[in-house]
């Protein structure tokens, strides 16, 4: 299928969905927002496809949702922004919330309104040092669009998602790893090779394990006994494999875990997890899951 408003590839086990209106800065249009929506769907029902990316060209990610299309001169009635958001915007964060495979955002530039509400539906993001996240609604008299006050309740907690809306603020993406609104900020000329990085881990990590990943914690703010349901059914689900090698024993075993940074315990409170970093650390944490001891179903 050909797109107008997107560059979409597959190769690899990775459906690459990248906006394509560098000179409108990706602001999205209704034509561009039914692609999304296609190319999202044939990704899904792409066996070859294990994970998907989203990124923009040029020097934004997403400007948010082209104005010009609201120009009241192009209308035949009235604005009804609750009916194009019902039309245009909730299916897309359905279907990036709704999918078995994992979704990588990798946000360069500017990610404004609902543009910030698109990547923040992913499952990963990764941003640029120099990415920022506009979060202006109430500049121009709205309240929030594109499922962002959801994303931002759950990532910054109810009383900074109040604020940060309310006061019309734009996060870096420093201030949004540390906030734990984003997985991290990495330095512009190291963002390509983490971005690849974390494609690569994600093609070769089992794909019942990463849906069961993505269902338990979509049901998170449910009741305990609902929420244990849930996870116990997705882990049965996805039955995992035992390393069969000594490298890959050992690397699992509790005595050695090289690479594992350090987190905040009651045995350990000084421990701190930095989220800026750098290309050779954003992955490093993770065990290598490409060892041919694991099975990929």
């Amino acid at each position: 299928m050909s797109y107008e408003t997107l560059d979409v590839t597959v190769a690899a086990g990775v459906a690459r969905i990248a906006f394509n209106r560098p000179d409108k800065l990706n602001a999205l249009t209704r034509v561009m927002l039914h692609e999304l929506g296609s190319a999202l769907d044939a990704a899904a029902e792409n066996d070859d496809v294990r994970v998907i990316s989203l990124t923009g060209r040029g020097r934004a990610f997403c400007a948010g949702q082209d104005l010009s299309e609201r120009d009241p001169r192009k209308l035949g009635g009235p604005l009804d922004l609750a009916a194009i958001q019902r039309e245009l915007f909730h299916p897309i964060v359905r279907k990036l919330r709704e999918t078995p495979k994992p979704v990588v955002a990798c946000v360069t530039g500017v990610a404004a309104g609902a543009g910030a509400g698109i990547a923040l539906a992913a499952d990963i993001v990764l941003a640029s040092t120099d990415a920022k996240f506009a979060l202006s609604f109430a500049k121009v008299g709205l309240s929030v669009d594109a499922g962002l006050g959801r994303a931002l309740a759950q990532g910054l907690g109810p009383a900074r998602a109040r604020a940060a809306l309310m006061l019309g603020e734009t996060l870096t993406a420093k201030q949004a790893a540390e906030a734990g609104l984003i997985w991290a900020a990495v330095p512009d000329p190291e963002l390509d090779a983490a971005h690849e990085t974390l494609l690569e881990r994600l093609t070769h990590t089992p794909r019942t394990a990463l849906s069961g990943i993505k269902t338990a914690i979509a049901a998170a703010h449910l009741p305990l006994d609902a929420y244990l349901e849930i996870e116990a059914a997705a882990l049965g689900a996805a039955p995992g494999r035992i390393p069969i090698t000594p490298r890959a024993s050992w690397r699992f075993s509790s005595a050695a875990r090289p690479g594992f940074p350090e987190t905040p315990s009651p045995r350990n409170p000084s421990a701190r997890m930095s989220f800026t970093r750098s290309s050779a650390e954003v992955c490093s944490a993770w065990p290598d899951v490409s060892s041919s001891a694991w099975a990929r179903p």
